[in-house]
């Protein structure tokens, strides 16, 4: 019993620890204005590490850095544009949830319906092709008769 009770206290301090290690991170803005905006762009902007989580969601090193440096940004008086276009800049398109329409990312926002479109298109030419030419060549004369025969079984048999 002794045991079980060290078992269990060793566990609740690792969890803790663990716990402690991923520390809230306290950041002190000048107006209330400014701390929207850092919530609203570490929201907007994805972790590169993590790909499906935003910075603000991430626990990863590169996710901390990027916060720390839009907070630097918003402390510095830079705008959301400015803080943003700074980071495409250096890290591409990849880094917003929201990549704008344009050459690079025209396949992001329409790939999926040329898929969609394609698939559908040559699901319908398999299925035409397969109406119109069976794979099985037609019966000769002689099996005619013969199915014919055991189809006049058939029914005497239910008849019966």
């Amino acid at each position: 019993m002794k045991t079980l009770r060290h078992l269990i206290a060793i566990g609740l301090l690792t969890g803790l620890s663990i716990s402690l290690g991923n520390a809230v991170e306290i950041r002190n803005f000048a107006n209330p204005e400014q701390q929207a905006r850092y919530e609203t762009l570490i929201q907007k902007l994805r972790c590169l590490v993590c790909q499906n989580q935003s910075l603000g969601d991430s626990d990863a090193d590169l996710a901390r850095d990027l916060r720390n440096e839009v907070y630097g940004r918003i402390q510095s008086g830079e705008s959301e544009e400015e803080t943003i276009q700074f980071l495409t800049d250096r890290y591409g398109d990849f880094v917003l949830y929201d990549p704008p329409v344009k050459g690079i990312t025209l396949f992001l926002w329409t790939g999926p319906l040329l898929l969609f479109l394609s698939g559908g298109f040559l699901a319908i030419r398999h299925l035409r092709s397969h109406r119109l030419n069976p794979s099985r060549p037609p019966l000769d004369p002689e099996e005619k008769n013969r199915l014919e025969t055991l189809r006049n079984q058939l029914r005497q048999g239910k008849s019966d």
